[in-house]
């Protein structure tokens, strides 16, 4: 069987074939838009850009199985997988794996506005799929540690939202199971991970790692993202960051089903960890 993985040099993409390569998987084939940098995968690489359609049938040609991971492009997403999936009805791709969005159906999230309709799209594409929810990433939180410990707080506007989030390698482990499983066609889950925590259980976590008295400040959408500009972010980023944060305070980022720690074998990555993890490498800077 052969597996084709696009975004295979992203963080997610690297980390499936890295969990593929290991389990000793048939043939996998990295889709990427620059070849040049996928070359340390140790896989084949083939060009594949959402955007020039005439690479994709090139791409897919040969391939059983295709994880289709979501673009990055935010506006752009549902007419790049659009292109993607119509080459792999061309090309008899068999099954279809994709990474949408936690609850993509019902989510007061903008990211769902695209996953959901490709949801769509591949269902009535007549290829067999699996759609892999999944919830929010533990890095887009701790990520922001450093800053928290410089500035004495941890910011943001989720208020008391449960984040029930889980480390990008939790996600990357549970692809691969399902591309290597079976049972999964047909089947849609909602991945999340087992310990939900607010953003104050964050600070408190940092402060009992750090020593230090790390509070969450929670502002306003406005505020946060007023204060993210101010940090240097582009201002249509800053605002979906604020408008996620304000989803999470509205459960958009909650789900205790178990489904991700289910397909791992394994409780999902503590919070704790994981801001472990970021410590470390801070230590080392």
């Amino acid at each position: 069987m052969s597996i084709g993985i696009t975004g295979a040099t992203g963080q997610l993409g690297s980390l499936v074939v890295k969990n593929l390569k290991a389990k000793r998987t048939d043939e996998i084939v990295a889709l990427v838009r620059s070849p040049e940098k996928a070359a340390d995968l140790g896989v084949i690489v083939r060009e594949a850009n959402y955007d020039k359609p005439e690479t994709l049938e090139k791409a897919l040609a040969g391939i059983d199985t295709l994880l289709l991971i979501s673009a990055s492009e935010v506006g752009k997403r549902l007419v790049q997988h659009n292109n993607i999936i119509n080459a792999a009805k061309k090309e008899g791709i068999k099954w279809i794996v994709y990474t949408s969005l936690l609850h993509a159906d019902k989510s007061p999230l903008n990211l769902a506005k695209e996953h959901f309709p490709t949801e769509t799209a591949i269902k009535e594409s007549g290829i067999a799929y699996t759609i892999l929810r999944n919830g929010w990433y533990t890095e887009n939180y701790t990520n922001s540690i450093p800053g928290a410990i410089a500035g004495g707080a941890f910011i943001g506007c989720a208020g008391n939202g449960k984040i029930s989030s889980a480390a990008r390698e939790d996600f990357a482990e549970a692809a691969a199971a399902v591309l290597t499983g079976k049972g999964h066609q047909g089947k849609t889950y909602e991945l999340a991970g087992d310990q939900a925590y607010t953003l104050s259980d964050l600070a408190v976590e940092i402060s009992k790692q750090t020593g230090k008295e790390i509070t969450y400040k929670n502002l306003s959408e406005a505020e946060y993202a007023n204060a993210l500009k101010n940090f240097g972010l582009p201002e249509a980023f800053a605002n979906s960051i604020a408008g996620w944060d304000t989803g999470a305070s509205q459960g958009a980022l909650f789900d205790n089903s178990r489904q991700l720690s289910a397909l791992i074998g394994r409780q999902t990555t503590p919070l704790s960890v994981s801001v472990s993890e970021v410590l470390k490498q801070l230590s080392k800077t």
